[in-house]
């Protein structure tokens, strides 16, 4: 297979020279290194790339070019090459130009000339941008494959579990891809159950279950020791952030997450108001980050593995795990997070993941290429969908019950949602009813102003409404509000019975349930604030709280 490509582009011969340099030097390697004095050279070879089916991974283009300026020339390539990183080279003068590119014109990253020394200026960016594009990219290869149909529930679940834990995978759709029909006669399958997974060392399995994925793949799914001094529930921004600093400092830590690290905040298309990232990144990075982060200091990260229950046994907490083992620590967090409200209208159930689909939305955007798609929600998460779907489908609605989208959205979402063509927001409306029989055909939508129901077609519907705690599994064990959210500190002192049987001479800590040694973070807290931030920086101070309950003994 052709190594991929990083294009670079500049007109000034001994700029381009030392740029070609530090590339081949540092990435030869692994990627081919192509460049040009010439805007119109480079866009006839993407197209010859395009032809030859070659992935181009990096376009690294300076904007003082000739007829056209880098920014223009990355509009164009953007076209034949939609999942390339463009970075763009610039003088300290250009740097408002390069600002707007980053918000106009999606470019990812602006470098300031001169770049030297590259290991300071230069490879940190870069390695950073090839970095995500490698974990994201889609490449002919001979790995796991997943046959299917788009309309299977268990074929999306699949494909959004892999997706969530990095896996690389081709998607094999028995609708579109003559392949998948070839892959099944080669293999002496029939077309029974989906989806088929062919595993890498050549193994097949009919509608695995995500576990049995999970071992043959080789992810964590056992804990290495019957004791810990931490034990974090929830793999969601605040849970990763607790593990991060906990084993930084010298705790032995080990996250348990039900599904895949990353939480709900896991399936964002894209976060732009995340402090340090002016380009943004998507939920998925930001996970993988703090994977890498967390389990560089020593953390262990089990994944899919469910918690069954937790309970006291003298002065230590002991949690079950739903296949029955028995994890005991000093202290535990909850970060156990929330999931989207399910919309209850006749017609829902049976279609869920057979174009009903409770965020995912980047999981699924590829395969809505030219349709009709409905989002309902109002927030950032539904915002964010919105951008990440318009990419690809004819049209986007977005339904929702107030009056405008500003209510409950970040500003720079609203705005380039009004700017976006083919994205259009219904007010005053909600979806009452779901149609179809195997897969989603259209909706009903009431206005709540007019009373008018109208029937419109409809090939995906995306939720992102509400927040529903998952603490239906801690039963009894801690003290959560009327709504299910588990409290804490201060609000849990208000409760009059939380506050008779409160065991210490100390309050709780902030982030503490009524059991001390025990607390809540992140969007399961009753209370909290819920944004990444938020949720990361109640991940950093819990643990400070965890020190000073571990220093009493």
């Amino acid at each position: 297979m052709a190594k991929p490509v990083i294009i670079t582009l500049d007109d000034d011969p001994q700029v381009l020279r030392t740029i070609v340099q530090d590339l081949r030097n540092k990435y030869g390697a692994k990627f081919r290194v192509i460049s040009s004095d010439s805007s119109e050279k480079i866009l006839e070879t993407l197209e010859a790339l395009k032809k030859r089916q070659e992935s181009v991974a990096l376009f690294l283009v300076d904007q003082r070019m000739p007829k056209m300026t880098g920014v223009e020339f990355l509009e164009q390539a953007k076209d034949l090459f939609p999942d390339a990183k463009r970075a763009l080279l610039t003088a300290y003068a250009d740097t408002n130009a390069a600002i707007d590119a980053i918000n106009k014109a999606q470019v990812h990253y602006y470098l300031l000339k001169p770049w030297l020394p590259p290991e300071i200026n230069l490879y940190p960016v870069l390695n950073d941008l090839l970095e995500i594009w490698q974990a994201n990219s889609i490449q002919v290869f001979e790995g796991l494959q997943v046959i299917g149909f788009r309309w299977s529930p268990k074929s999306h679940q699949t494909k959004d579990f892999l997706a969530r834990h990095h896996i690389p995978y081709i998607w094999r759709d028995m609708e579109k891809d003559s392949t998948a029909i070839e892959l099944l006669s080669d293999l002496n399958l029939e077309a029974s159950k989906f989806p088929i997974v062919v595993f890498p060392n050549g193994q097949k399995m009919e509608c695995p279950s995500n576990q049995k994925i999970a071992e043959i793949i080789g992810l964590k799914t056992r804990a290495e020791m019957p004791f810990y001094d931490l034990v974090v529930i929830g793999g969601g921004p605040a849970g990763l952030a607790a593990s991060v600093y906990a084993s930084s400092e010298g705790l032995k830590t080990v996250l348990l997450e039900k599904e895949a690290p990353g939480g709900q905040a896991g399936t964002s298309s894209r976060i732009e108001n995340y402090l340090g990232f002016p380009m943004g990144l998507t939920g998925s990075d930001l996970a993988r980050r703090a994977v890498a982060q967390a389990q560089k200091f020593g953390t262990e990260i089990i994944s899919p593995q469910e918690v069954a229950s937790i309970c006291l046994e003298g002065q230590y907490r002991v949690v079950t795990l739903a296949d029955g083992t028995k994890l005991s620590c000093h202290a535990l967090i909850i970060a156990s997070g929330v999931s989207y409200v399910k919309l209850n209208i006749p017609g829902i159930d049976h279609l869920n993941g057979a174009g009903v689909y409770y965020g995912a939305a980047i999981t699924e955007a590829i395969s809505c290429r030219n349709d009709d798609v409905y989002i309902v929600g109002g927030a950032n998460s539904a915002g964010q969908a919105a951008m990440c779907l318009c990419e690809y489908a004819r049209s986007v609605t977005l339904v929702i019950r107030g009056e405008s989208l500003g209510t409950k959205m970040s500003k720079y979402l609203v705005d380039r949602i009004e700017a976006s063509p083919n994205i259009y927001v219904k007010v005053f409306t909600e979806v009452v009813e779901v149609l179809g029989e195997d897969k989603l055909t259209g909706l009903k939508l009431a206005n709540s102003k007019t009373g008018k129901v109208e029937t419109v077609a409809a090939n995906a519907l995306f939720i992102f409404i509400g927040a529903k705690p998952n603490t239906d599994w801690l039963q009894d064990f801690v003290e959560r509000d009327d709504n299910g959210f588990i409290l804490t500190g201060p609000s849990l002192m208000k409760e009059k019975k939380a506050l008779a049987e409160w065991p210490l001479l100390r309050p709780p800590f902030l982030f503490e349930t009524n059991i001390p040694g025990t607390f809540a973070i992140g969007d399961v807290r009753s209370g909290s604030v819920k944004r990444v931030a938020s949720a990361v920086g109640e991940g950093a101070m819990a643990v400070q709280f965890v020190h000073q309950y571990l220093s009493s003994f």
